[in-house]
């Protein structure tokens, strides 16, 4: 194992990062030897107490700046959530993600306060992080076809794009498909109507409508009706694309009494 003072030197070079206690441990001991184990805890102890790194949950730390050590708690993890949240979704899927549902069409309509809940659409895994008040939902989109439960993680990715926010990189939904997501009730979510009245208000002419007929043949019934409903102030042209989708693909048609608006 390194000396302490070497480890310190490693650890300002990820300055202004969040780390793990895993990473911690190789940079400690590239092998990681069991071991060494009680002594890598005894040196991440040292880390904390000397504030070369600060605790924001169990095996999850900051490399401060200098003024970063005189935020409390919950500045500090606002200050860095977005680097929290690339760092789980890096941990638990890789690349295979995108954010979905309300956050993704706060972010088209320029939006980036932190959310209280925010949705990683990926391929496999259906799980719930806490990170202080902030909660990192995974989950996956199935749908059923002759029977048979299938997995839409491909057909939607798609629909997808790289995005910086605050300088760090994801991948979000277009906003089609952001619009769709967002106008679901999802583990029964609140619907933010006026959210999705601004945004068809403010992109009514510039939706690309093969991407609602190719997303329409999936699963968005209710988000179809409800959208239908809500362009009829607002684009009527837009209001008959949805009703016409409907019609396409069999789907319920919901009227002026749609419940849950």
């Amino acid at each position: 194992m390194i000396n302490f003072d070497k480890i310190v030197n490693k650890m300002w070079k990820k300055w202004w990062k969040v780390i793990f206690k895993e990473e911690i441990y190789e940079l400690i001991d590239p092998e990681k030897k069991p071991e060494y184990q009680t002594q890598v805890d005894k040196i991440i102890y040292r880390l904390k107490s000397e504030n070369h790194i600060i605790a924001i949950r169990n095996g999850v730390y900051i490399v401060p700046l200098k003024e970063d050590r005189e935020l409390n708690e919950i500045d500090l993890l606002e200050k860095y959530y977005y680097k929290f949240l690339k760092k789980f979704i890096t941990q638990n899927v890789g690349s295979e993600y995108f954010i979905t549902w309300k956050k993704s069409l706060e972010f088209h309509m320029k939006n980036y306060e932190i959310p209280e809940k925010i949705f990683v659409m990926n391929r496999v895994l259906n799980k719930k992080i806490m990170i202080g008040n902030y909660t990192i939902i995974f989950k996956t989109s199935t749908t059923t076809l002759n029977k048979k439960s299938l997995n839409l993680f491909s057909r939607l990715k798609k629909y997808s794009f790289p995005e910086e926010i605050y300088w760090v990189g994801f991948r979000i939904a277009w906003l089609e498909l952001a619009l769709f997501e967002s106008a679901l009730i999802e583990n029964n979510e609140w619907v933010d109507v006026s959210l999705l009245n601004k945004s068809l208000k403010k992109y009514a002419k510039y939706f690309k409508t093969e991407v609602f007929y190719d997303l329409g043949s999936l699963k968005y019934t209710m988000s179809l009706n409800r959208l239908k409903e809500l362009s009829k102030w607002i684009d009527v042209k837009l209001s008959e694309i949805f009703l016409d989708i409907i019609k396409k693909n069999g789907w319920l048609f919901v009227g002026e009494s749609l419940r849950k608006m």
